[in-house]
């Protein structure tokens, strides 16, 4: 005769083994080790579909409850405030959008000038701890289509715990004089690095890139030409592409982010003449706009402790400051590596959020005042649409805990209708640029960036005076 408990042994593994699957679709998706396969990619599409189908239905179901909780609050007079206060920014944000897409429809990247109008230019290339990747980045950028005689290149170990300095010499030794090494006596971080390069360097033109990212052949060129066909500009953001976004879930998430925010915000913000960062990955400065303000960006502090993060948006600003004219190039692109993990993830983006309050701060000291002889309306609606964020982040979670507590199937039932319509703008633009199959995971984003990465901004307004890059650990060997 069989055991007694032969029935609840055979029950046991099937849920351990249920569990088990549903433990590693999890980890499929909030990490990526590479070999993401597509069956998961499609089954976390189709999933972020059926979950906000989900949440259009609740919101049928409850849409009297709304009405009523809105009535509720409109009772109280500190509801009534919040809620004129929320319909004030909405319509704000309404003009804003409309604004910034008319602003998108009237740019266009400017062409490259020929070889002789193009300017001097000394490309800096800090690394730390990146090992093979410092390797390709090199590569590619002496690939560039851009007169030799005219690229001093640079690359600077930043005192990295790994090989990278190996792979730095092996470089020099393919490329020859075309490549300057040097290195740190020790792990000083980015800004110093950038620091070094920016006082060895001999171009009319600084072009930063990040060494864990890969270049066009006609990038250089294109990203550099608006200082010849803009007197004033004082520099230019390259546009940032993931390059690790082939399996993985998190970079293919990031990858539409990206598309958005380079290819639609900072293409009206060019037109604006205040682009408000240059990205780490692939910018590039006037040396004398650099010169101007080099001994306050090498100095900054904040609240008496040295920053050591947010170099990227530090430089935009101060550049700014001198009412030189930022621009966008949407035809010079960089493809850079991205976390594929939720932790690396959230500490890039904790490092982002600190650098934003920061130099928004920081903005909020000049930008009202007579900085530029030119029409400033932008550089301000600009800087108060990034402001007012910062001011209701607090308001607006503790009013999205309220709605938990008060009404929880409704706060999911609006939250994933409200996700369906702001999110369908980025999938519509990027099927539009690129892949229609690839847009959808627009919507991935926004549900993972509300209900996983929403503390993501509190936390870095509480926290912005703390020093620490997050993410510079050793490299994964590949």
């Amino acid at each position: 005769m069989a055991p007694k408990n032969t029935l609840l042994e055979t029950v046991q593994p099937k849920n351990k083994s249920r569990f088990q699957k549903l433990k590693k679709y999890i980890s499929y998706m909030l990490s990526g080790d590479g070999k993401t396969q597509n069956a998961y990619n499609k089954i976390t599409i189709f999933s972020t579909l059926v979950f906000i189908a989900m949440g259009v239905y609740l919101f049928t179901v409850f849409h009297n409850d709304f009405e009523h909780f809105n009535a509720d609050r409109r009772s109280s007079v500190v509801g009534l405030t919040f809620m004129i206060t929320a319909g004030v920014l909405f319509l704000f944000k309404i003009f804003y959008v409309l604004f910034m897409a008319f602003k998108y429809f009237k740019y266009k990247a400017i062409e490259s000038v020929s070889d002789a109008d193009l300017p001097t230019i000394t490309i800096i290339v800090p690394a730390y701890n990146e090992g093979k990747q410092v390797w390709d980045t090199l590569m590619s950028l002496s690939k560039s289509d851009y007169p030799t005689k005219k690229m001093q290149l640079l690359a600077i170990d930043d005192g990295s715990l790994d090989d990278t300095w190996n792979w730095m010499v092996d470089a020099k030794k393919r490329l020859g004089n075309r490549l300057e090494i040097l290195q740190q006596p020790e792990n000083k971080g980015k800004r110093h690095a950038l620091y070094r390069g920016f006082h060895l360097g001999t171009g009319e033109v600084f072009v930063t890139v990040d060494s864990d990212s890969v270049v066009n052949r006609s990038t250089l060129r294109n990203l550099v030409s608006p200082f010849i066909t803009d007197e004033n500009c004082g520099a230019v953001a390259g546009n940032i592409r993931v390059l690790n976004n082939k399996k993985a879930m998190l970079p293919k998430m990031l990858d539409v982010s990206f598309v958005m925010s380079f290819e639609f915000v900072r293409s009206a913000e060019s037109q604006l003449n205040s682009v408000l960062c240059t990205p780490g990955a692939l910018a590039a400065y006037k040396s004398t706009a650099v010169f101007n303000c080099l001994p306050e960006w090498i100095n900054q502090t904040f609240m008496g402790q040295p920053s050591d993060i947010g170099e990227d948006r530090a430089m935009t600003n101060m550049i700014l400051k001198q009412g030189k004219h930022v621009l966008f190039q949407r035809n010079a692109v960089a493809y850079t590596n991205v976390p594929e993990e939720y932790p690396g993830l959230y500490k890039m983006f904790i490092r982002w959020g600190r650098s934003n309050v920061r130099e928004n701060l920081a903005m909020s000291k000049y930008v009202f005042t007579n900085f530029k002889n030119e029409s400033k309306f932008g550089t301000r609606l600009l800087f108060i649409s990034q402001f007012s964020r910062i001011i209701m982040t607090y308001p607006f979670v503790l009013f999205m805990l309220f709605f938990v507590l008060m009404h929880p199937l409704l706060f999911l039932g609006s939250t994933l209708l409200s996700i369906l319509v702001t999110s369908t703008f980025s999938v519509l633009f990027y099927a539009h640029r690129y892949e229609i199959k690839e847009s959808f995971w627009a919507y991935t984003y926004s549900i993972l960036y509300t209900f996983g990465l929403f503390w993501i901004a509190p936390y870095s307004i509480a926290t912005a005076s703390r020093r620490g890059w997050l993410t510079r650990g050793l490299a994964e060997k590949k």
